[in-house]
């Protein structure tokens, strides 16, 4: 007597699950996280520093993102050269060192570079 309750109980589950899973979802278009750039980000605070036509210092972004000499190095190899595929040039002044990205094609390493990153 049991089997009876049983296949009643699958039927009615699997119509269940049928008018459930049949419901279809509103996505939303895949967003590019490349393209997009909060604005309130450490990343982006860095690369408006950088585009400054005076440029910035390693100390200059070590105390805007209270970050360690050689995290902002590495920050600046790693993601604003390699990654992000950016011409950043560096020159010596009288306040040090000064670091800037410079308009224009980046060097055809850092895009052969980016290009195998991808």
């Amino acid at each position: 007597m049991t089997k009876p309750k049983s296949k009643l109980k699958a039927a009615v589950r699997s119509t269940s699950r049928s008018t459930s899973k049949s419901k279809t979802r509103a996505r939303l278009a895949p967003s590019s996280l490349k393209t997009t750039m909060r604005p309130a980000t450490k990343h982006a605070r860095i690369i408006a520093m950088l585009r400054a036509p005076a440029g910035t210092t390693i100390a200059a972004i070590m105390t805007a993102t209270d970050w360690q000499q050689h995290s902002v190095r590495g920050f600046l190899a790693g993601v604003v050269r390699k990654r992000l595929g950016l011409n950043l040039v560096s020159e010596q002044t009288d306040k040090g060192r000064v670091y800037r990205i410079k308009d224009g094609k980046a060097s055809s390493a850092s895009i052969d570079r980016v290009k195998q990153a991808a």
